[in-house]
């Protein structure tokens, strides 16, 4: 049993058992989190739960891997866009998850942890595993709780790139449909739009016309799992390459032209710093994936 303190009240419920259950696979973590057998206050809670100061955490006995069973997380370096003592932004590449889990062994941050193993590391928000670019890390706490309260009262800025099938009317539009997180009869997660969600809101400020398609600007004002997936695919405009919410046709011919990816990139952020306050502008180009597409979509 666990009583919250201050130092770590505001942490996600999934992190703070990594940190305390160390050796425990990830997959058991969230496993005994879904079965219920992890408890907050005597109550079910998600992955996602925001600690409290003053909650009480009741853990199960959970098994260590046997010897030999542990896999190894590689060390791995990503390009690193912003660094200082308080944070750590890279650019992350497609394909990679940000942490291990549902069926990853590890992502980015265990990599990173593993390749800094004197160095606290913690992230600061999520990219789905096919989204690029710009990832924040924090490596105080301070600054890990300071970027989370960032986030959550809109104060930074996150903007994506995202090539879709459509030609986008207008110059700049706000999606407010409020979103819903669903399981599939597989266990998979999902999301909807639909009334009984949280509220979500994106900005999408047209870049370019590409005939059939549309290069977006997509500003995230609120931070919902898939958000800009599930905005633009229920506005009629489905992200290329998207394999949860697009066409599986246009997906295989954007396969063919070497498009191996959903296209959305996260490439800029406007922040403020999470110690000084001072505003930080980073951003970071497209992949050559990327480029190359709209490269084509010039000549087609």
């Amino acid at each position: 049993m666990f009583q919250i303190d201050t130092d770590q009240a505001g942490q996600r419920l999934d992190n703070f058992l990594v940190r305390v259950c160390k050796g425990v696979p990830k997959s058991h973590l969230y496993k005994a989190i879904r079965s219920g057998q992890v408890r907050v206050n005597k109550g079910r809670v998600t992955a996602d739960y925001r600690l409290q100061q003053g909650d009480s955490l009741r853990v199960p006995p959970l098994r260590l891997p046997a010897p030999g069973e542990a896999r190894v997380v590689p060390p791995a370096a990503f390009p690193v866009i912003y660094e200082d003592d308080a944070m750590l932004v890279v650019n992350k590449p497609a394909g990679v998850a940000v942490h291990g889990g549902s069926g990853v062994s590890f992502g980015v941050i265990e990599q990173l942890r593993a390749a800094r193993p004197n160095t606290m590391l913690e992230l600061a928000h999520r990219l789905d595993r096919e989204t690029s670019g710009l990832l924040m890390i924090a490596k105080k706490r301070s600054a890990l709780v300071a970027l989370h309260d960032m986030l959550r009262e809109g104060k930074g800025r996150k903007h994506y790139l995202a090539l879709v099938k459509g030609d986008w009317v207008n110059d700049r539009q706000h999606l407010k449909a409020p979103l819903l997180k669903w399981l599939t009869a597989s266990g998979e997660r999902r999301v909807r739009v639909d009334p009984a969600g949280k509220p979500a809101h994106t900005i999408i400020t047209l870049q370019k016309r590409y005939g059939d398609y549309s290069l977006l600007d997509a500003e995230l004002r609120t931070g919902r799992t898939h958000q800009i997936r599930v905005h633009l695919a229920a506005a009629g405009f489905p992200i290329v390459g998207d394999d949860k919410y697009g066409s599986d046709e246009v997906r295989a011919h954007f396969a063919r032209l070497g498009l191996n990816r959903m296209f959305l990139h996260a490439h800029r952020l406007e922040i403020p710093h999470p110690l000084t306050g001072s505003v930080l502008r980073l951003h970071v180009d497209l992949p050559d994936a990327c480029r190359g597409i709209l490269a084509c979509l010039e000549q087609s």
